[in-house]
C-alpha cells in the first residue's frame, strides 16, 4: 500500500471503529477551543482577516450549506469553512503541535464542521473526523522534522506546515463525514495535495495573511473532499512519489516512521499543546519566564537591562530583524516579538498571564520602553530541548541584583499541561466578546456533549 492509502485506511478506521477513550475525551475540548477562538475575533479590533474575507466570500454566492461562527451567515461549505478557519487563526491562540510547530486544530475543526452541516451528520461522527484530520495533520508535520537541524524543515524553507499539512489533514476529515470509503479518501487527500500552500514571512516583518492560512487549509480540504467525492481522482503515490508531496517541500528528507509507525495507538493528537496565552507559541516561555519574575516581586521600573534566552531556531521568528522586534509595528506584529511579549508580561497581562487586551488596540509606549532593553541570544539549554518543548531563561538586571527564571517546557505543553479549569476560563474569556455569558454557557454544555449530538447544527445553536 502506498502511505496515502495506509493513511486513508487508518481515518476510515477512525469513523467504523471505536476510538481510545482519551481521544475521545481530547476531542470536545479542541473544539470548543476553535469555537471560543472564532467568536473572539469578533471582539478584537485587530483581528480583521476573518471580517475581510468574509466580505469577499459573501460576493461568491451559493447554496447555504454551513454556519460562518458568530455572524449568522450561512454560506457553502467549503467557504464557511474558509472563513471559520481564518477567524479561529486570527489570535494566533490556536493549539501547537510538538515537535512539528504547526497548529492542526484550527484548520481541521473548521472544515468538520462545514462540512457536517451540509451533510446533516451527527456529533459523533464531527469527533471521530476531527480526530482523524488533527492526527494526520500532526503526522505530516513530524515527518518533516529533522532531528540533524532540530527543526521543521518545512520551517527552515519558509513554509508554513500548519496550512500545508492541514490542506491534507482537512481533506480526510471532510471526505469521512461525505462518507467516502478509504480510495475516496486517499484521493481527496491526493487532491487537496495539490492545493496546500503557505510562507511564513509575515511572522518576520509583517502583515495579516498569516492569519488567512488555516483558513484556507479548510477550504482547500473540504473543496477536495467534494472534488473526490464527485469523481477527480489524486495520485496514490502523492506523498512518496517521484514528484509527489515530500519531493516538493522537503527535498525528499522524510521520518517515515513519524508518519506512519504505530497508526492507531501513538496518537500524536494527545501532544497538541493547548495555548495559554494569544501570541507566537516561541514567545510563551519567556512570558513564563517574566510572569515567575514579576510574580516573585520584580519592579520592572527598576530593571536596567534584560537577556532572554531562547532556542536557537526560535530567534529568527521572534528577535529577528532587532529593530522590529524591538519595536514591533502594530500589537499584532508583537505577538511575534520576544521584547514585546517579556514587556507585556512584566508590566501585568489579562487573561492567564497575558491577554489578548494586551495585543489590542495602539501599542503601549510604557512596554516599548521595557522591550527596548531585552536582549534576545541563544541559550543552549533550551535549543537542546527544542523543538519536543519550548524552553527559555530571563535574566533581569535591577540596582546590581541579577533576577532570573528559566522554564524546560512552556505551560499548555504535555510536560506542563493546561487545567481543565484554565481551559473552560480562556474558552469564557474568548466567547465573552461575542456572547451572553448564558449563551457561552450553552455552548459549552452543547460542545462538551458533542459524542450525543443529533446534528452540528444543534451544536451551533441553529435549530
Amino acid at each position: 500500500m502506498t502511505f496515502v492509502e495506509r493513511l486513508a485506511g487508518f481515518a476510515v478506521a477512525c469513523r467504523d471503529e471505536p476510538l481510545p477513550a482519551e481521544v475521545t475525551a481530547d476531542v470536545p475540548a479542541r473544539v470548543l477551543d476553535i469555537l471560543g477562538l472564532a467568536l473572539a475575533a469578533y471582539g478584537d479590533p485587530d483581528a480583521d482577516a476573518g471580517p475581510a474575507v468574509l466580505r469577499s466570500v459573501r460576493r461568491w454566492g451559493g447554496t447555504a450549506e454551513a454556519t460562518v461562527i458568530g455572524s449568522g451567515d450561512r454560506l457553502p461549505a467549503p467557504a464557511a469553512a474558509l472563513v471559520n478557519g481564518t477567524l479561529a487563526h486570527s489570535l494566533d491562540f490556536d493549539d501547537t503541535h510538538l515537535p512539528s510547530v504547526l497548529h492542526p486544530s484550527a484548520s481541521v475543526v473548521p472544515a468538520a464542521l462545514a462540512t457536517a452541516e451540509a451533510t446533516g451528520a451527527p456529533g459523533a461522527a464531527v469527533l471521530a473526523a476531527v480526530a482523524a484530520g488533527v492526527e494526520l495533520t500532526n503526522r505530516l508535520g513530524m515527518a518533516a522534522y529533522d532531528p540533524a537541524i532540530a527543526n521543521s524543515i518545512f520551517f527552515e524553507r519558509g513554509l508554513h506546515a500548519t496550512s500545508i499539512c492541514g490542506a491534507i489533514g482537512s481533506a480526510a476529515a471532510a471526505a469521512l463525514l461525505l462518507g467516502l470509503d478509504a480510495p475516496g479518501v486517499a484521493s481527496a487527500m491526493g487532491v487537496a495535495a495539490s492545493m496546500g500552500a503557505g510562507l511564513i514571512e509575515a511572522n518576520r516583518t509583517g502583515g495579516t495573511v498569516k492569519k488567512l492560512h488555516c483558513g484556507w487549509a479548510a477550504h482547500a480540504g473540504v473543496s477536495a473532499a467534494y472534488l473526490a467525492a464527485d469523481g477527480l481522482t489524486g495520485p496514490p503515490t502523492v506523498l512518496e512519489g517521484r514528484f509527489g508531496f515530500f519531493t516538493a517541500y522537503t527535498d525528499g528528507r522524510r521520518d517515515d516512521d513519524a508518519l506512519l509507525g504505530d497508526l492507531g495507538t501513538r496518537w500524536e493528537l494527545l501532544r497538541t499543546a493547548f495555548k495559554p496565552y494569544p501570541s507566537n507559541h516561541f514567545t510563551h516561555p519567556g512570558i513564563d519566564c517574566a510572569l515567575a519574575l514579576r510574580a516573585a516581586g520584580l519592579d520592572p521600573a527598576a530593571v536596567d537591562w534584560i537577556e532572554l534566552g531562547v532556542a536557537a531556531p526560535t530567534l529568527r521568528t521572534i528577535a529577528e530583524p532587532a529593530a522590529e522586534k524591538i519595536r514591533p509595528r502594530s500589537t499584532y506584529h508583537g505577538k511575534f516579538s520576544g521584547p514585546y511579549t517579556v514587556a507585556t508580561a512584566l508590566l501585568g497581562g489579562g487573561g492567564l498571564g497575558v491577554g489578548l487586551d494586551d495585543f489590542t488596540g495602539p501599542l503601549d509606549p510604557a512596554r516599548l520602553d521595557l522591550a527596548a532593553k531585552v536582549r534576545c541570544v541563544a541559550d543552549d539549554r533550551a535549543t537542546r530541548i527544542f523543538p519536543h518543548a519550548f524552553a527559555a531563561v530571563l535574566r533581569a538586571g535591577a540596582g546590581g541584583t541579577v533576577h532570573e527564571h528559566r522554564v524546560d517546557a512552556s505551560l499548555g505543553s504535555a510536560e506542563a499541561p493546561l487545567s481543565p479549569a484554565a481551559l473552560t476560563r480562556k474558552f469564557q474569556l474568548n466567547a465573552a466578546r461575542a456572547l451572553t455569558p448564558d449563551a457561552a454557557g450553552a455552548l459549552a454544555a452543547r460542545t462538551t456533549a458533542l459524542a450525543t449530538l443529533p446534528t452540528v447544527d444543534t451544536l451551533l445553536g441553529q435549530s
